[in-house]
């Protein structure tokens, strides 16, 4: 029986988690359609939009492992799922009062993104609660992903033809609604919310320094740390821009943006499932860094597109990043899972989150700064010829070498040269003097 058959909570969270990032897709089209169709904003605002739902990690991003390690998991994700469904929709409230601003849609997407920093830290820890078996939770991280991206696929087209039925502004209804069923998916499960114990007297400065020290020290970790931040500065900064550059550079329609969305995001669906049998064809090591380094150059494709056939050009790129992408990602995190050690993987996931979604917004800044100064296509160039560039970080680091990933805690102790555990973590060793590894961690 497969994993969704035999796991009552897997199933739950996996229909309210596709269920919330089909809204979620759905909104990244539906609020840039409002911005320039409903609110005639310039390309510079539709960016600062997408930046203010990102900024959040790099205010919030360190602590916020900390915070889920001190609290309930489920019970904070659920928190922030409800807000989250009433502040998207005050905005139809707002546009049938005649009330609705730029500096609403802001607030918006700022509130937001506060609270998805907080739901995505927790969500990463409960799915180690969720899951024990490291085999079964590859094959949830597979399952989540693809339906992540399936979502992904589904959104953009269905934001493109609510916006065209119904209006932007209340398409944006959808999102609100996805936020609901996720927490009602969440308050329905069984898994035991319980919060995990620090060691007594830590500081917050200190719990966030502990995740921040085994990130730089780690010789596997950092280098996947400084590509996932400079890619996402590249990616954000192209995307934040895309769907303006279809509209106004390319030449078409709201509902043809959501379908060109549409196609691009099968992209992540393929990628999602082909991660794992690469893998185990390839070794996790070899396969993680094929799809991610040929992943970039096919954005280069996409600043070529032009009304007619050449739109096909924008699809193949975009379908080219994502499939790369998203496979990687699905190998990597499940080595992260399995090589982190449960006391800092909270933390270190919050840390690793701060510079791969907090470079999100600078990017979408820089794109709309480049877009003003220089024209849209200009910065879609800029952009796009940044992510080729940052492959560099895996191309030249250790991982270039592994055929395989280390896949159990046991594989820290042959890399115990480059770094140290913090002694706080060490507990429960047979041997102390051996850093690295941690007997505790046994998932």
């Amino acid at each position: 029986m497969s994993l969704l058959g035999r796991h009552r909570d897997v199933r739950l969270l996996w229909i309210g988690e596709t269920t919330s990032r089909a809204g979620t897709s759905v909104t990244a089209v539906v609020i840039p359609l409002i911005a320039v169709t409903v609110l005639r904003s310039s390309a510079f605002t539709t960016s600062a939009l997408t930046a203010a739902a990102w900024l959040p990690w790099l205010a919030l991003g360190l602590i916020a492992g900390p915070m889920v390690d001190r609290h309930r998991k489920r019970t904070l994700m659920i928190i922030c799922d409800v807000i989250s469904a009433v502040l998207f929709a005050s905005v139809p409230a707002a546009a049938a009062a005649g009330l609705l601003t730029a500096g609403q849609l802001l607030a918006v997407a700022l509130s937001t993104g506060c609270l998805s920093v907080l739901f995505t830290t927790a969500y990463s820890a409960f799915l180690l609660d969720l899951v024990a078996d490291p085999d079964d939770r590859a094959k949830a991280n597979s399952i989540l992903q693809g339906s992540a991206s399936a979502a992904q696929v589904a959104g953009p087209g269905l934001g493109g033809l609510l916006a065209a039925a119904l209006g932007a502004v209340v398409a944006l209804l959808a999102d609100s609604l996805s936020f609901l069923i996720s927490a009602i998916c969440l308050l329905a499960m069984h898994t035991p919310d319980h919060v995990v114990p620090s060691p007594s007297g830590d500081k917050l400065r200190t719990q966030i320094g502990d995740g921040v020290r085994f990130l730089g020290r780690d010789p596997l970790l950092r280098p996947l740390v400084l590509f996932g931040g400079t890619a996402n500065l590249a990616l954000m900064g192209y995307q934040a821009l895309m769907v303006v550059f279809l509209v106004r550079v390319v030449g078409v329609g709201a509902g043809t943006v959501g379908l060109l969305l549409a196609l691009i995001s099968c992209g992540g669906v393929l990628g999602a499932f082909a991660g794992n049998p690469l893998a185990r064809r390839l070794g996790s090591g070899r396969a993680m860094l094929l799809t991610k380094i040929s992943a970039c150059p096919c954005a280069l494709l996409i600043p070529l597109a032009a009304h007619g056939w050449r739109e096909v050009l924008a699809v193949l790129g975009g379908l080219g990043v994502g499939l790369g992408i998203v496979a990687g990602n699905v190998i990597s995190s499940s080595f992260t899972q399995a090589y982190t050690p449960a006391e800092l993987y909270a933390r270190s996931t919050a840390t690793i989150n701060v510079f791969n979604y907090g470079m999100m917004p600078l990017g979408a800044l820089l794109g709309g700064a480049l877009a003003a100064q220089f024209g849209i296509q200009a910065a879609m160039w800029a952009m796009t010829g940044l992510l080729p560039l940052s492959a560099a970080f895996i191309v030249f680091s250790p991982l270039r070498r592994l055929r395989a990933l280390p896949d159990t805690p046991a594989g820290r102790a042959e890399l115990r040269h480059h770094y140290v555990v913090p002694p706080r973590y060490a507990r429960g060793r047979p041997d102390a003097t051996e850093p690295g590894l941690d007997t505790r961690h046994t998932r």
